[in-house]
């Protein structure tokens, strides 16, 4: 039986804590937002204690400060403007983990930002070496195959590789952008599926049906999906049954 695959998820984005706790119950690594596009000192304390009580790892999920697009807008970052956003963001939340008696394991970007990173040499760049500079403990995880996660060992920095339960891909291996009919994965048996083709044959199938091949060590399910706690469950029990084998 192959090592398990990391079950990531956002939190600490403004949903109720009742669901941050269920999901933390299901899941292997939290993403948890530090003051851009979601996230303040009461949630990130709240992400920090429940991964504590659940054993979970905790990450910093940066993005940009623009709540009326929750980060999913426009991104306008020169790479020094980027440096200063993940010092800001993820050195706060540090502070918060270090406070609770938690390791901050992760780094993960949100929304425009994640995606950004991955359209732009330089932000991409700047992403990793402040990385390295100041969190070189620290897993980064990028979208597989992106551009992020083939530079990432040039860095020297441990890199995981992220595919999406519940996000339908392109053909190129970028996800379907979030305002097109069926961008989002919803039904428990095509989300166990996807994942499980993932885990078996380093594959998706694209929202055209196309084979896109991936090589993934994590997967995320969004918290602010449809029946989001239900599908975690699921995808956490099949694990344990080793039926994503």
């Amino acid at each position: 039986m192959r090592n398990r695959m990391d079950r990531n998820c956002d939190l600490g984005e403004g949903e109720p804590v009742a669901r941050t706790r269920a999901l933390m119950r299901w899941i292997t690594s939290a993403n948890v937002a530090c003051g851009g596009h979601a996230g303040e000192l009461a949630s990130m304390t709240a992400c920090a204690r429940l991964s504590r009580q659940y054993g979970v790892r905790l990450g910093a999920h940066p993005g940009v400060p623009a709540p009326d697009s929750f980060g999913r807008g426009a991104v306008n970052l020169e790479p020094r403007e980027l440096e200063l956003l993940l010092l800001q963001q993820i050195g706060v939340l540090e502070r918060v983990a270090r406070r609770e008696g938690v390791r901050l394991s992760h780094v993960k970007l949100h929304g425009s930002l994640y995606h950004a990173s991955d359209a732009d040499d330089a932000l991409a760049r700047i992403y990793l070496q402040t990385i390295r500079r100041w969190w070189p403990r620290c897993v980064v995880f990028a979208r597989a195959g992106g551009l992020v996660a083939s530079l990432g060992a040039r860095y020297g920095l441990t890199l995981w590789e992220e595919g999406f339960a519940d996000r339908a891909y392109r053909p190129d291996g970028t996800l379907v952008p979030r305002d097109t009919p069926g961008a989002l994965l919803t039904n428990r048996q095509e989300v166990i599926e996807q994942v499980r083709r993932m885990r078996l044959k380093n594959e998706v199938r694209s929202a055209c049906g196309a084979r896109v091949r991936l090589r993934v060590k994590t997967v995320c399910l969004h918290s602010d999906t449809p029946g989001a706690v239900a599908l975690a469950r699921a995808l956490a029990r099949e694990e344990a049954r080793g039926r994503l084998d």
